[in-house]
């Protein structure tokens, strides 16, 4: 699948997003070596804390599916800006998809590639749990 593809259809499940409260509207697509491709989009609650953004929301799908290895995320939201994960959604990822390729975009189709370890250099991980 290209990329343009990829956040075609992260595009698309955007349109599903719930955000009464920010009315920022995110979709995320993410392609597993399968070929499968999981999508989700965020969803509010009035008790913040609750909320779930658009790239958990795919990664969950893909893993409670029985997914195990990936190969790319695409991520779009509205507006001249591209879609920036935030450290939680980050941290996720790289511990299910910790070579994971991020194509990050909006609805205007402009985007940009980087590997998630740019945007998360150095990642909570499984060793530092066992210090």
């Amino acid at each position: 699948m290209k990329d343009e593809e990829l956040l075609q259809a992260a595009v698309v499940a955007r349109n599903f997003a719930q955000a009464p409260y920010s009315h920022y509207l995110v979709g995320a697509a993410l392609l597993g070596r399968n070929g499968k491709t999981y999508t989700g989009c965020n969803v509010e609650s009035s008790s913040f804390g609750l909320s779930i953004c658009a790239e958990r929301v795919a990664l969950v799908k893909a893993l409670s599916e029985g997914e195990r290895e990936f190969d790319r995320m695409a991520v779009a939201i509205d507006g001249g800006e591209i879609a920036k994960p935030c450290g939680a959604c980050l941290q996720l990822l790289s511990d299910y998809a910790p070579g994971l390729i991020l194509i990050l975009g909006n609805l205007e189709g402009h985007f940009e590639k980087t590997p998630i370890t740019e945007l998360l250099p150095r990642p909570f991980s499984k060793g530092d749990l066992l210090k």
